[in-house]
């Protein structure tokens, strides 16, 4: 069912000072494959593996039909002036009532330890609460990916304890409340 409080035409592209959050495109199935399948990457994360190409493009059309429902919002995060994907950012499950979403996100190796995602989410939480007016985001990792639980703690989110992740026990789950 669609839903007509959140709209996300026109796509919403996000400039900061480094990168540009766009949508995901065909192009990018290389790169969604790679980030899908490899080990350093999905070392912390639950999620069958994409099989091949041809699964990544599939990946690619139900993100962007889940934007088109306005279900997700999924960004591509690519160095300004380069335009490849070097990773993506998402703000999905939404609740019912579109005031709590969860924040998921991955990067390619070798760009990770240069603040992109850092400036990436700084951006995407920003978006959350003011343009889609969200009380609460969310977000799900892994007890033992120390990156992930420092990138969460520098940018103000605070872990929930009593909460409990059922599709996996060993994720911790953070939230960040907007501020009044």
């Amino acid at each position: 069912m669609k839903d007509n409080s959140i709209s996300f035409v026109p796509f919403p592209t996000i400039q900061t000072e480094r990168l540009t959050l766009r949508r995901l495109e065909m192009k990018d199935a290389s790169n969604v494959y790679f980030l899908r399948t490899d080990a350093q990457v999905n070392k912390y994360i639950k999620r069958p593996l994409t099989a091949d190409l041809e699964a990544a493009k599939e990946f690619i059309n139900k993100i962007n039909k889940g934007i088109d429902d306005t279900e997700t919002i999924y960004w591509p995060i690519t160095i300004s002036e380069q335009d490849e994907m070097i990773g993506a950012i998402s703000l999905w499950h939404f609740s019912e009532d579109k005031k709590i979403a969860e924040v998921g996100y991955d990067l390619k190796p070798k760009f990770q330890g240069r603040g992109y995602m850092s400036e990436a989410l700084r951006a995407v939480i920003n978006y959350g609460f003011e343009k889609l007016y969200f009380d609460v985001i969310t977000a799900y990792t892994h007890k033992d990916n120390r990156p992930s639980i420092k990138l969460l703690s520098n940018h103000g989110f605070s872990l929930n304890e009593g909460e409990v992740d059922s599709d996996n026990e060993n994720n911790i789950i953070f939230e960040l409340k907007k501020k009044p």
